[in-house]
């Protein structure tokens, strides 16, 4: 696959029926010692393949995953890097398992950074499960510091609605706006 270089315009015209970040939707975070396990399952009525390219293509990346550039080697064993998020954080690693459409593994390590003083050097997965109809995506952050999730866990629940809405064409949502719900049902955060 190649560079992110040009926006995919399959969404239309209506705007997404605005719904707050339900606790229906929300991820679960656990901390051990100074780590964290993110894991967010969510009901996608789309098609695994069609899940499949929205997660793994960089031209559907570059709009809900605001990645202004990704390069995917599409294999296990193969090499993934982007600059993604609201952040542009740059994220190298080695994929881990490439089942289409099934699973999607791969090394999320990203160099320290102001946000993340000691870098981190995380798994990122997404699961694709067939359902009557529709998609149960499950996406689980392993071994992230937990710092980063205390950030991270709202900030992927807004990011999978992102995703959601793109599969939908519909209007994406604001990433400020829809953080700003989302992370009242996490904890670390204060209201």
């Amino acid at each position: 696959m190649g560079e992110c270089s040009c926006a995919t315009s399959r969404r239309s015209e209506r705007s997404m029926t605005t719904h707050k970040a339900d606790r229906s939707r929300k991820g679960q975070v656990l901390v051990e010692g100074d780590y964290a396990t993110i894991t967010f399952q969510r009901t996608l009525h789309h098609a695994p393949e069609l899940v499949w390219e929205a997660i793994t293509n960089p031209r559907e990346l570059k709009e809900w995953l605001m990645c202004s550039s990704a390069t995917i080697e599409g294999r296990t064993g193969g090499t993934i890097e982007m600059v993604a998020g609201p952040a542009q954080f740059h994220v190298k690693g080695k994929i881990l398992t490439w089942d289409p459409p099934r699973v999607f593994e791969y090394e999320w390590k990203v160099s320290p950074v102001p946000e993340m003083p000691r870098g981190e050097d995380a798994i990122f997965r997404y699961e694709l499960t067939q359902q009557e109809g529709s998609t149960l995506l499950t996406v689980t952050y392993r071994h992230i510091t937990k710092q980063t999730a205390y950030g991270f866990a709202p900030g992927t629940h807004v990011l999978l609605d992102r995703l959601e809405a793109q599969l939908n064409e519909e209007s994406l949502p604001d990433w400020m706006t829809r953080f700003t719900e989302a992370r009242r049902l996490y904890p670390g955060w204060s209201e």
